[in-house]
């Protein structure tokens, strides 16, 4: 178990249901940094009230990379320790999860504490920073950031309580913010602008005319709605649509081989702060 000195950051809410963060795990286990990495280290980073998160997380990735280890770090020691029950479940084959699978626990914030000085290939801090200021922000980056490998990725996000909207930015080592990423359930999805009430806090107050996300958002409504014709041959159809039109008005869509999924990914200068 990971033990830590000085933690850093504060207890969330906790809220964890099962399946809640399948859109971004599924995601990172197609992402090149994970495939390309040399130590496969990732960090579940506020898992919350249960483990199962990290669990999930961990099976998920050793699709694509059988050696992956995941680390899940929280600030209150009771989940800690039930976590470090679950594990002990799982190991005696009493959950449905793979009795080697390579997890473990310790208590943890943003300085983001490794045994051995390891440095992650990933983090994935999802709805741990909803209850922080915005000013807070580039300050958890930096921290968690500064804790990768020169080649790792922070994810850091947030979703509703079912993970049928998801949002998460990508975040370099240099804590500088890569990539927006959209990720919704299409099946009887009324309107994109759902995805305004889960985007990460360093854009969730910026949604206002004038800033780049809400043009973003707006632009993605507008193409959805102009799209509807495109519906009959089903709610994927209709969201490449939008997308495609959104790519013809000069909109930098991108992860085209994941429009299907409900996703789409836009570079940080098509949405970042004014």
């Amino acid at each position: 178990m990971t033990r830590a000195g000085k933690v850093v950051g504060q207890i969330t809410r906790g809220t964890t249901n099962t399946n809640r963060l399948r859109r971004v795990d599924r995601w990172i286990a197609r992402h090149p940094v994970l495939r390309r990495t040399p130590d496969p280290l990732v960090v579940d980073l506020g898992y919350g009230a249960s483990g199962v998160t990290a669990f999930e997380l961990e099976a998920r990735l050793r699709r694509a990379r059988p050696d992956v280890e995941v680390l899940g770090l929280e600030i209150e020691p009771a989940r800690v320790a039930r976590a470090q029950e679950q594990l002990e479940r799982v190991r005696a084959g009493g959950m449905s999860f793979a009795a080697d699978a390579r997890v473990s626990f310790g208590r943890g914030g943003f300085e983001v504490p490794v045994p051995g000085g390891r440095s992650p290939a990933v983090i994935r801090a999802f709805n741990v920073l909803r209850q922080y200021d915005e000013a807070d922000v580039a300050d958890a980056w930096a921290r968690m950031a500064g804790r990768l490998r020169p080649d790792g990725m922070l994810v850091e996000g947030t979703c509703d309580e079912l993970g049928r909207a998801s949002t998460w930015i990508e975040v370099g080592p240099d804590a500088a913010p890569r990539s927006l990423t959209i990720s919704l359930r299409l099946a009887e999805l009324a309107s994109p602008a759902i995805a305004a009430e889960r985007l990460p806090k360093a854009l969730i107050h910026r949604n206002v005319p004038g800033e780049r996300v809400h043009d973003a958002l707006a632009a993605l409504e507008t193409e959805w709605t102009r799209a509807a014709p495109a519906s009959a041959f089903g709610p994927q159809q209709r969201w490449r649509a939008a997308l495609e039109a959104m790519g013809a008005a000069g909109w930098p869509v991108q992860g085209r081989s994941r429009w299907r999924l409900g996703e789409v990914t836009l570079p940080w200068h098509a949405v970042a702060p004014r």
